[in-house]
């Protein structure tokens, strides 16, 4: 079976992470990546765990080493993928889940057409702007600016392909897990397992 690269992407606030994490419980072969950011760390986040946290001339050399996957600024931020984590457990046949920003999916879309891209939808923009004051971690400047950020992104969903909307957690969660285990049914994915059977 070949390896799967799952990206888990949508606007901030829409539970993604929340998604993420809960995914991987029920599926604890996923492997991950953690992401690199020139961003403070918030609250209790640690160096190396939710994030490496670069300053820009370090997150510089990695692009110009070609050192990651995707990346993109971010309301004055820099977002990105190490490269040789998420390639090596693909080449070796496992999985790894990414969840990161929509132009870092759409960028390793391009490069990686057989990847499974899985777009997190607010059920509506009420909505998401209420998440984002419930967690009071953004001022009123950046709420504005992240749910301008958000319609520009749900306009492009539709180079995805699944979209989930996140209305009721628990649903989310099992639609993306239900899509996961149906990508690994692909044909395309088993080749190696139809040439055994066939050579038997």
């Amino acid at each position: 079976m070949s390896g799967m690269l799952i990206v888990i992407s949508g606007p901030s606030g829409t539970g993604k992470g929340t998604i993420y994490n809960a995914v991987l419980k029920i599926m604890p072969d996923i492997a991950t990546s953690i992401s690199a950011t020139t961003r403070a760390p918030r609250g209790n986040e640690k160096d190396g765990v939710e994030y490496y946290f670069l300053t820009n001339e370090q997150f510089d050399e990695m692009i110009n080493g070609d050192g990651l996957l995707e990346y993109a600024e971010v309301f004055g931020n820099k977002y990105g993928t190490p490269k040789k984590r998420a390639l090596d457990v693909v080449e070796a046949g496992g999985k790894i889940m990414l969840e990161i920003d929509v132009r870092g999916a759409r960028q390793i879309k391009s490069k990686f057409g057989d990847c499974v891209s899985i777009f997190i939808m607010p059920p509506s923009l009420a909505t998401l702007e209420a998440r984002l004051r419930g967690r009071a971690t953004d001022s009123e400047e950046s709420i504005v600016r992240r749910l301008s950020e958000a319609k520009r992104e749900i306009a492009e969903s539709k180079y995805f392909d699944y979209v989930v909307f996140n209305d009721d957690l628990g649903v989310a969660v099992d639609e993306v897990v239900s899509i996961i285990r149906s990508e690994g049914l692909r044909t395309f994915r088993n080749g190696s397992k139809i040439k055994k059977i066939l050579d038997e």
